[in-house]
């Protein structure tokens, strides 16, 4: 009977380790994986492709940069409803496919220049979801990269009547830290807004012209536009 019991201990100790090895394998294996799935694997890359696979109602959880098994499930399901190679890595074609631009590293910028996008983000859209925040930079960025407005952070941020902060002083705020990460993570390419030159709250705005615009997206409380009617 002892010996029948530790028999039964032993059989125990070694499925747990069987059991523990797997688990170290497939969780070293997933890790490696999402070294090649986006360029720079950078995690505003990784947020860029689960908030473009949320809003294709291939992901619906939460949107928070890392790599893992939801994530991966959710692109080769992208993949094969859209006649891709199913690898799970997102390459050109699915990059293309999902309709984002993915950044091989972050932009340079001067201290000075993240420091103005960081104050613009606070004093626009502090208290607003994370994604949110991003938004707001990002809505920054399209427009320095827009023929249609100046081509500097600077020039976007103080160009006249462009942005409340900067009208009710609001600019001068202190950012906090979440808000240069939202600065951060738009230079390294995450637009949550899909490309929109334009934001308002729609309980607060008395602009007829902001009205007509097509809304694209909405994120908390803002209500993104490309600049369509």
């Amino acid at each position: 009977m002892i010996n029948q019991k530790r028999r039964g201990r032993r059989i125990i100790l070694i499925m747990l380790a069987v059991l523990t090895l797997m688990v170290s394998v497939f969780g070293v294996a997933d890790s490696a994986q999402a070294k090649n799935i986006v360029k720079g694997d950078t995690t505003a890359n990784i947020r860029m492709v689960q908030s473009r696979l949320s809003t294709l109602g291939y992901y619906t959880y939460k949107v928070d940069g890392i790599w893992g098994s939801r994530t991966l499930r959710a692109v080769k399901n992208f993949q094969r409803d859209y006649g891709l190679v199913v690898d799970g890595i997102v390459g050109a074609r699915t990059e293309k496919a999902l309709g984002i631009k993915l950044s091989s590293s972050s932009s340079s910028l001067t201290s000075t220049e993240l420091n103005l996008l960081a104050r613009c983000v606070y004093s626009e859209a502090r208290g607003e979801p994370y994604a949110g925040q991003v938004a707001v930079a990002a809505v920054v960025l399209n427009r320095v990269r827009s023929s249609s407005f100046p081509n500097t952070i600077a020039g976007v941020i103080y160009q006249k009547g462009a942005f409340t902060a900067v009208s009710d002083g609001q600019i001068n705020l202190t950012p906090n830290q979440t808000a240069y990460n939202a600065a951060r993570d738009a230079l390294n390419g995450w637009d949550p807004t899909g490309g929109c030159l334009y934001y308002y709250n729609p309980a607060t705005a008395t602009s007829k012209w902001i009205w007509s615009l097509k809304v694209e997206i909405k994120i908390g409380k803002h209500a993104f536009a490309r600049g369509q009617r």
